[in-house]
């Protein structure tokens, strides 16, 4: 067994700028020898993601809309036009109204609801649908959760019920691919540093939280992140398939926080 991506390609989505966890986990696999493409959405997010790509060789850029069909289309047509065939793609892609994300869950509108689970949950199944077309002697594909998805957590809202369903998602489509030697996976960091996270109220002081309280008294590092999904696209990770793999400090075995931090 060997971490080494060497021969892999791979398709990067979510890249948003360099505090990204999407990129964190670019770096980490352009390090273990793999080759990448990028996605991104509109010209702004382009623009940002040019230079990142450049630094690891990343020579395929596609601007994909996960909402729209035929931008999803055209995005994978263009890839497989460049590249007969795909070993992982790492899906990092999810979105909720901020306004939102305060407040009473029971608040949550219907517009806001629907959109949150379309983009943060179907768009990994509609990629999956397609990826797996380009994997023809298997592959791997990455989400990233949250703890969010399975415990209540503060200004976190509809987007722990998208991520409790995209949790889901991971189990059906790790079924629905095992006998194509798909594997499908989640990691699932403690909160980090990044353009999704700080859209999310409270989110120095649930970084300090767990930063205080989790075992290893330390929050992940985009290169603990990205070493982790390193391994699963590797033949290291040859037998791991449904999983959601904890990357937080081991934070979510804790049931209160320290003695030196109860009130």
């Amino acid at each position: 067994m060997t971490l080494s991506l060497t021969g892999k390609r791979g398709l990067i989505m979510g890249v948003a700028n360099d505090h990204s966890i999407a990129w964190g986990i670019a770096r980490e696999m352009h390090a273990a020898g793999a080759e990448l493409a990028f996605t991104y959405q509109g010209e702004a997010f382009g623009k940002r993601l040019a230079p990142l790509a450049a630094e690891v060789d990343g020579k395929i850029m596609l601007d994909c809309d996960v909402t729209d069909e035929a931008s999803m289309d055209g995005a994978f047509a263009t890839l497989k036009a460049e590249w007969s065939t795909l070993d992982f793609v790492v899906h990092a892609i999810a979105y909720s109204d901020k306004a939102e994300l305060s407040g009473r869950f029971i608040d949550t509108s219907k517009a806001n609801f629907q959109n949150s689970l379309t983009i943060s949950c179907y768009s990994l199944i509609d990629v999956a649908r397609r990826a797996a077309e380009m994997m023809p002697d298997g592959g791997t594909i990455i989400t990233l959760t949250y703890q969010g998805a399975n415990r209540v957590t503060p200004f976190y809202n509809v987007m722990g019920v998208a991520k409790a369903a995209l949790e889901s998602a991971v189990r059906y489509l790790a079924n629905d691919l095992g006998p194509q030697k798909i594997r499908v996976n989640a990691i699932s960091p403690g909160p980090m540093k990044t353009l999704a996270g700080s859209a999310i109220a409270g989110a120095r002081r649930t970084f300090r939280h767990t930063e205080q309280n989790a075992p290893l008294r330390a929050n992940a590092t985009l290169e603990a992140v990205g070493g982790t999904a390193v391994w699963l696209a590797s033949d290291g990770g040859a037998f791991t398939t449904g999983e959601v793999v904890r990357v937080d400090g081991g934070f979510h075995v804790i049931g209160m926080p320290q003695p030196e931090n109860l009130v």
